[in-house]
C-alpha cells in the first residue's frame, strides 16, 4: 500500500501533527489549539513560532472552520488507509457566558440553573473558570446561604468552589476578604442537609483549602467554638475524608495564636487518644500523633493527655507498630512529657504500661540514629529509677548503652 501523503497545510507548525482544532492567530499562521493554547501559557516571550511577531497571551484565536471541515472531509477519505477520522471540536468555553452565570446566582428564580451549568462546566475548564472569577462567587454564595439559613443550592457550590480551587493569589483573597466563609463551612456541620455524608465531607474538604489559603491575622481569630466543631467531626466520624480533613485543619490552625490552648480546651486529647484506641487506618494514625505532639509541647495539652487513663499505653503500644513518621512523634511525645511531667507516678505509669522497654527497643531497631538518640535522652535521666524494675527484660537493660 503507498503511503499517504498529507496536505502540507493539514499540519501544526509547533506539534507537527494533523491539526483537531484549527486556529489562526492574529498574525495570520494557523495551529492546533492545543498546541499555541500551550505555547502563550508557556513560552518565555510570547511570538508567533512561525513569524516571530509580538504575540500577546491574550490575543483572540479564531476558529479556522473551513480548514477544519476540509481535513475532517480528508481524514474520512482516507480511513481505509490508517488515518484516524479528525472528531469536530467541542465549542471552547466564552468568558461572557461564564460572567453571565455569575450574575445569574443572584436572581433567586435562576440561581439553581447556573449553578447546575457552572458545575457541568467545571469538570473540563476548571482553570479557566478560576481565572473568570468563578471560585470567589461560589465564596459569595456560600456566605449567602449561610446568612440567610439556607440550604439549596450549597452541594453544588461545594463542588464547583473544590473543582475550581487553585492557590492562586486571587482566591487567597477572596479568602482574606471574606471571611465569614470559615463561619459557613462550620455551619453546614451542623445542618439538616440532603445528601449529609457527602455535602459535609466535602464542606470538610474545601474548609481544609480555605484554612491553607488563609492568612495569619484570619487564623489567629478562630473561635473557641470553631475548634469544638473540628473535634465534632472527628468524634462523629461520619467520613474517613472528612476526620483527615479535621486532622489536618487542627494541625495546621494549632501553630498560631492561642489557637493550640483554644484545642485543648474543647477536650482535643481525650477524642484524639478514643479515636486512635479505635485502631483508624495508617495516615489517620499519622495525624493524630502529629496532633498530639503539637499539643503536648504546652503544660495544659500535657496535663490533659495525663489525665486520659490509656494515653500513655496507646502512645506506646503504636511504637514500632505503625511508620517512621509516628515513631517518631511517639517518641517526641515521651520526651515531653518525661522532660515536663516527670512525676513518680508519670515515670511508673511509663514503666508499667511498656514505654520504658519500648524506647529500650527503639535504640536495637532498624531505627534512625536521630530517633535512637531521642530514645536515649529519655530514658538516661531516669534510668536509676527504672534499672532494676521487673518490668523490662533484663536483655534490653543490658543492651542498652546509656
Amino acid at each position: 500500500m503507498d503511503e499517504i501523503e498529507i496536505p502540507q497545510y493539514f499540519i501544526c507548525p509547533i506539534s507537527l501533527q494533523i491539526m483537531k482544532d484549527p486556529v489562526t492567530a492574529v498574525t495570520g499562521i494557523t495551529y492546533d489549539r492545543e498546541s499555541i493554547e500551550q505555547w502563550l501559557k508557556t513560552a518565555k516571550d510570547t511570538i508567533c513560532p512561525v513569524t516571530k511577531e509580538v504575540l500577546p497571551s491574550s490575543s483572540c484565536l479564531t476558529p479556522n472552520h473551513t480548514l477544519r471541515r476540509l481535513i475532517q472531509a480528508w481524514s474520512t477519505e482516507n480511513a481505509s488507509g490508517g488515518i484516524d477520522r479528525v472528531p469536530t471540536p467541542k465549542s471552547p468555553l466564552c468568558k461572557s457566558r461564564l460572567l453571565k452565570l455569575i450574575r445569574e446566582l443572584e436572581v433567586p428564580g435562576l440561581y439553581v440553573n447556573a449553578l447546575k451549568k457552572l458545575q457541568v462546566l467545571a469538570k473540563d475548564n476548571s482553570k479557566f473558570m478560576e481565572e473568570a472569577g468563578v471560585p470567589k462567587a461560589m465564596v459569595l454564595l456560600l456566605i449567602r446561604c449561610c446568612n440567610q439559613s439556607k440550604t439549596i443550592g450549597v452541594e453544588q457550590a461545594l463542588r464547583i468552589l473544590y473543582l475550581t480551587w487553585t492557590p492562586s493569589s486571587e482566591i487567597k483573597a477572596a479568602v482574606n476578604e471574606n471571611h465569614r466563609i470559615i463561619d459557613c463551612l462550620t455551619w453546614i456541620q451542623g445542618c439538616d442537609i440532603a445528601n449529609p455524608v457527602v455535602v459535609k465531607t466535602l464542606a470538610m474538604q474545601v474548609l481544609k483549602r480555605v484554612i491553607e489559603a488563609a492568612n495569619t491575622r484570619l487564623l489567629e481569630k478562630l473561635k473557641p467554638e470553631f475548634m469544638e466543631e473540628m473535634l465534632r467531626v472527628l468524634k462523629l466520624k461520619f467520613s474517613q475524608q472528612a476526620t483527615k480533613s479535621a486532622l489536618q485543619i487542627l494541625i495546621q490552625v494549632c501553630l498560631w495564636g492561642r489557637n493550640r490552648s483554644k484545642i485543648v480546651q474543647a477536650n482535643a486529647m481525650f477524642e484524639l487518644v478514643e479515636l486512635e484506641l479505635e485502631k483508624p487506618e495508617k495516615n489517620i494514625t499519622e495525624l493524630i500523633f502529629n496532633l498530639l505532639a503539637h499539643l503536648c509541647s504546652c503544660a495544659d495539652g500535657r496535663a490533659e493527655f495525663l489525665s486520659h487513663a490509656g494515653s500513655i499505653a496507646m502512645v506506646a503500644k503504636r511504637i514500632l507498630r505503625v511508620s517512621p513518621a509516628t515513631d517518631d512523634q511517639a517518641v517526641h511525645i515521651l520526651s515531653l512529657i518525661s522532660k515536663n511531667a516527670a512525676t513518680k507516678e508519670v515515670l511508673s505509669e511509663m514503666l508499667r504500661v511498656g514505654a520504658v522497654t519500648k524506647l529500650c527497643m527503639v535504640i536495637q531497631a532498624d531505627c534512625s540514629t536521630y530517633l535512637k538518640q531521642k530514645a536515649r535522652e529519655v530514658l538516661r535521666p531516669h534510668s536509676n529509677l527504672w534499672n532494676n524494675s521487673p518490668c523490662i527484660a533484663v536483655y534490653l537493660l543490658t543492651r542498652y548503652q546509656r
